[in-house]
């Protein structure tokens, strides 16, 4: 055994000097250094030694692995400094054809909000902006949901920290585009507190959620909220823009219907559904056979939300409805899998060139 252990450690040393290439050094390494290579093999080898030879020869064996390894990371430092000179050494042809360029896209969920804003900026609504990192006051309790109030449970909300003047308002993630309703109505309200100005505005962002992913449901997702508030606006002056843009949005001759619902801050409030236009209402697995696809919530703007807005709900009346853009682009492209907004798979972009 001590003989052929020592004349593989010679073969190792000699074939090491012939590597030329990384692909022969690791083909080495597995033969002289891997699991199954003699030196490794006669460590379990060792109980065919004589007792009191066994110290000296498991020394020994240690000492060839040790040589044989100091001796590969060598080569393989060597190797490297061969490859980086014949690098430096090789000349530009200038003369190559160039690679080309391939051009950037925007991702499907932007594509559907633009066209979404495109369109309620067509009917006279301004975009307005809001902070993703909110209160709670103004996440829940000026949009009419106090502690405890039950309507938080649907909510799963990403708390970040604790701060306030006096009171207590937890730091959050925001849970939905409604705060938005609170800062631009606040802002319009400033500009002329004895007669606040008309709103007609959209709020796109993005908003979170502490829940289980799945295929229908994300931590991250993007919504679309709009606020109209004004003198003697009305349900009807709601359902008449919504139609407007669905109409706008899916085609001409699609069918939309309401459907009685419930919002902390609306009141009444609804949610609309939309003719499916994958089967033109006959049925299929995307409207889950019943002809309908539930696209947005809305309602009149509750008495309370306007108050703690700056206007007078004795004087001023006003409807906000809310969307995801991401359920509007599953519909639009028959997408099953909502994740795939957030993975970036290029098999999915790419159809989107």
């Amino acid at each position: 055994m001590w003989e052929e252990l020592e004349g593989k450690f010679q073969e190792a040393l000699e074939a090491l000097k012939q590597v030329q290439d990384e692909a022969a050094l690791e083909a080495w390494r597995v033969r002289y250094l891997g699991r199954k290579s003699p030196i490794m093999q006669a460590f379990s080898r060792l109980k065919e030694v004589p007792r009191e030879q066994r110290p000296q020869v498991g020394r020994r064996i240690n000492e060839m692995r040790d040589r044989l390894t100091e001796a590969y990371e060598a080569r393989k430092q060597a190797l490297e400094q061969e490859k980086l000179q014949r690098a430096l050494q090789e000349t530009l042809d200038v003369t190559l054809p160039g690679r080309p360029a391939t051009p950037g896209r925007f991702h499907p969920s932007t594509r559907t909000i633009r066209r979404i804003l495109r369109i309620f900026a067509e009917m006279g609504f301004q975009v307005f902006t809001s902070r993703e990192v909110e209160l709670d006051e103004y996440n829940f309790q000026l949009l009419n949901i106090p502690p405890h109030h039950p309507a938080r449970d649907m909510q799963d909300t990403f708390y970040v920290d604790v701060d306030g003047d006096g009171e207590t308002y937890p730091v959050l993630l925001r849970t939905h585009t409604s705060p938005g309703q609170i800062h631009a109505m606040r802002f319009y309200a400033s500009l002329n507190p004895e007669d606040p100005p008309p709103i007609r505005v959209v709020l796109p962002g993005m908003c979170f959620r502490y829940e289980q992913i799945t295929a229908r449901s994300e931590i991250q997702f993007t919504q679309i909220e709009g606020l109209v508030v004004g003198r003697q606006v009305r349900f009807s002056d709601l359902k008449g823009t919504l139609t407007d843009w669905a109409r706008r949005m899916f085609g001409p001759q699609v069918r939309t219907r309401f459907r009685a619902s419930h919002f902390p801050f609306t009141e009444p409030s609804a949610e609309m559904d939309v003719e499916c236009f994958l089967c033109q209402g006959k049925g299929c697995s995307v409207c889950k056979y019943t002809g309908w696809l539930e696209i947005l919530g809305c309602g009149m703007v509750h008495p309370t939300v306007l108050k703690n807005g700056g206007y007078d709900p004795e004087k001023y009346t006003g409807f906000a409805f809310g969307m995801g853009p991401e359920r509007i682009t599953m519909l639009l492209h028959h997408i099953q899998d909502i994740r795939f907004f957030w993975s970036n798979d290029i098999r999915l972009l790419r159809q989107f060139d």
